[in-house]
This record gives C-alpha cells, structure tokens and sequence, in this order.
C-alpha cells in the first residue's frame, strides 16, 4: 500500500496511533507506539532504531560476544524501514494501526541480525531460480489460568492449567473453553492470520493450530505475530500461554511443524512442482532433490530449527519428536513427513521444529536448504520404513543439546553459503551465550536431589 492507500485506510478505520515493530533474533518482537505525524514522517524513508535489540538476549541482557553492536559501537540507532504491506489494525486496540520493520545497514543493505531480512534474501534465490515458496506452520501450546504476576510469585511452579487430563481432539474441552476458542479464531482472522484448524492435544490446556499456508513471507509473519497476539489475547483473561519446546517433564513436548512447497508463478495461475503422477510415491524429482538438501544439512543446522536449551528437552524417545535426520511416506517417526495427495497438496512436513522456534529462521533455513539440495543435485535417503527414531535406522543422529549443535553449525561451511557469514556468525555467538547462561543456572533438579545428599 502507498501512503495515499494508507491515509484512505486510516481514515476509513479512524486510526490515531499506529504500532511499529520488528522481530529480534530469539523471535521476540520489539516496537513502540508512534503518533501519526511520526509515522507519516518516516514511512518513506524509515527511521533510527536502537541498534541493542540485536546485543541483549531475550531477557535484555547485553551479550558479552556480539560484533554487530557492543559497548564498543555505543550502540547507536540502526535504520528500520516501515514495511507497508504489513498493514494490519489490532483487534484489540480497533484505532491502532500495526506495521511490521525491516532492519538494515547505512549502505541499505539487509542488517546481519535481522530474521526478516534473512528470509527475504532467500525468497530472493528463489526467485531467481524460478521458484515461490508456500509454508503453512501448525503451532502447539499450553494455557493456564495464571497471570505474569503469579507466574513470577509461584517460580513458574505448580502452575494450574486450563483445563485438566489428557484430552486430545476433544469436544467437551474444547465446548467448556468456547469464549477462548472462538476468541482466538475471530481475532487472529480480523489481525490476517487465519486458522484452518483448532484443537485441544494431548496434555492439560495445550491447544493446537493450523495457520492456513501463504507465502514464505506472509507465513512467517503471521506465525510470528500469531505467538505474540496469544499472549495479549490470553492476558486480557488472566491466562498464561507458553510456546516452550517442553515445560514440563512428564508431558509431552510442543511442536512448530512446518508445511512447504514449491510453485512456479504462471501468468494466470500458479503451478504445482512437487507432485509427480507417474511416480510410485507421487513426489517430482525437485520435491525429492529439495528433501535430499533438507535431510543432508538437517544435524549441522539443528541450532536454527532449535534454538533454545529447551529445544532438546522435547528429544526424547516416544514424544513424536524426530531424534534422526530421516524422512518418510506419512510416517510421524521422521523429521520430515512426505504427504502425497493433489498437485497442489503434496507437500512436505518438517517435523523436527518445536513451537519455540523463530519463523523466519526456521522458514528461511528450511527453504534454503531445500534449494540447496536441487541445486547440487542431492538425492535422499531410501524412505524409513517403520520407526526412523532409533540407532538401528541407519538414519544420520540429530544433537541432543544446544552445545553439540551450536558448535556443529559454528563448523559448517554449507550453513554459511545458504544464510550468509554475518548471520550465521552472529547467530553462533548468542547460542553461546545461551548456553553459558545455563550452565551457570542452579537448577530445581539439583537442589532436590543434591541439597541433603551430598
């Protein structure tokens, strides 16, 4: 939308202050509100942005590693630019307009740091290639009748949920939890993120959606903003939602799958590339080259899809979780799902991502090395035939912690050549500082099984 579009817009919907923000490397989104004379000052050229969202961490304490900014740069503004086609109103706040930020260096070129930017470098190689991406991500999570205040006053301890027992896909929890469910369909659909479907899983309070596909782009942004309206939707009724890989240790872990395809854009309509109806399982020989590059670089880019010390805690044996680099026909073992059906439904699922992922990281090093793999002519693995998560496989292990897969994607020349050697490069530094702030950590499990004992 150019600004005449916007100012018709804004005037339309009586919008009085606007919301900017961008997303920061851990997938937090950071913003302000600003006045409508700001806004319009700045929608052309953008504006300056403390350049410290990408030198803290995601509780805002500053890295002791970064190179893109640091006490030694003073962390001066970075420039952001407004994107407009983002334009959305927030359902909640119906006079306030919502727009999303790019991050960039002075020369104009994307900021090393920002997740967005390094998306839409990879939608660009696939451009280029002839390619466009679609992705549609189904995100899981738990809710709870807490508020921030007594998550913090319990030690995010005792936590009671929203409901209790094991009830997947059921009717009943979901009828008790109507006003929340159709809050979430109604108000994600006004804010542009529509859900296809909505569920309870297996577990106390843990919900599971379906945003329905879009491009690479438009995909990440909404998964991103559907993770950050949950939370203000639930705290508008005293609930608490968490996104982590795995709260608790006796239940079972929250995925982030994500479903992709590759289209070629027609003139009058797009065209489906990963179906094959001639072959035995229906996938094209670009689908199978472009899930041979996703399985190769599966272990050395695990950091990306799991980019927390949690992440590894959803690892383990009999929780849906993928432990092997593998792939198969409608198989939940693996980490990548191959569904065959129409032309414009054969897809392909990847497993191995939890709900704590950042989208546009995930997406983009999905994509990326997806491209990879036709473009180097990469051929998969025979398909698991029954259970892809043990030893006896065959299939490539995935690491187990942050540490052996921060340091297996710090070693790898292929993460490099997809995403570029300033994110990666940054990108290593903050996992190394997430690791270090655990290991520092004194933890429950210690201090119940060491207090007395030792």
């Amino acid at each position: 939308m150019d600004a005449k579009a916007l100012r018709a817009a804004f005037a339309e919907r009586n919008i009085t202050s606007i919301k900017i923000g961008g997303f920061d490397i851990d997938g937090v989104l950071r913003g302000k509100y600003v006045s409508p004379d700001k806004f319009w000052s700045v929608l052309e050229d953008g504006l300056g942005f403390c350049d410290v969202v990408f030198g803290w961490d995601m509780g805002d304490v500053l890295y002791d590693n970064a190179k893109v900014t640091g006490w030694s740069t003073g962390y001066p503004d970075t420039h952001a630019r407004i994107d407009a086609s983002t334009f959305r109103v927030l359902p909640w706040e119906p006079q306030t307009a919502a727009f999303l930020l790019d991050f960039v260096q002075p020369d104009g070129s994307a900021h090393p740091a920002c997740p967005r930017s390094l998306l839409k470098s990879v939608i660009a190689r696939a451009k280029a290639l002839g390619y466009a991406a679609t992705f549609a991500v189904e995100f899981e999570f738990y809710i709870f009748k807490e508020t921030p205040a007594s998550l913090e006053s319990k030690g995010f301890r005792d936590l009671e949920p929203l409901s209790p027992g094991m009830f997947g896909y059921s009717w009943v929890r979901e009828g008790q939890n109507s006003e929340l469910c159709h809050a979430i369909l109604d108000e994600m659909a006004a804010f542009d993120i529509p859900i296809e479907a909505l569920h309870t899983e297996t577990g106390p309070g843990v919900y599971e959606v379906a945003i329905r596909y879009d491009d690479a782009l438009r995909m990440a942004d909404k998964a991103a903003l559907f993770k950050t309206a949950m939370k203000q939707l639930c705290a508008r009724r005293g609930l608490s939602v968490t996104f982590m890989a795995k709260w608790n240790a006796s239940l079972p872990g929250s995925s982030g799958h994500l479903h992709q395809s590759l289209w070629h854009k027609g003139t009058d309509s797009d065209v489906p590339l990963f179906h094959d109806g001639a072959a035995d399982d229906k996938l094209s020989l670009l689908a199978r080259r472009y899930l041979g590059g996703q399985v190769a670089l599966m272990p050395e880019l695990t950091a990306l899809y799991s980019p927390t010390v949690n992440s590894y805690k959803r690892y383990v044996p009999g929780v849906w979780a993928p432990l092997t680099a593998s792939w198969g026909h409608e198989n939940r073992t693996c980490a990548i799902r191959a569904i065959k059906g129409s032309p414009g439904a054969t897809r392909l699922e990847y497993r191995q991502t939890a709900a704590d992922i950042n989208p546009y990281i995930a997406i983009a090093t999905c994509l990326a090395a997806g491209l990879w793999g036709i473009e180097n002519d990469v051929s998969p693995p025979p398909a698991a035939s029954g259970d892809a998560s043990g030893k006896e496989s065959g299939f490539a292990p995935l690491p187990r912690t942050l540490r052996e897969a921060n340091a297996l994607l710090a070693a790898s020349t292929r993460a490099r050549e997809i995403l570029g050697e300033g994110f990666v490069d940054h990108y290593v530094r903050t996992r190394d500082w997430e690791v270090r702030q655990f290991e520092r950590a004194v933890t429950d499990w210690e201090m119940k099984r060491y207090f007395e004992t030792v």
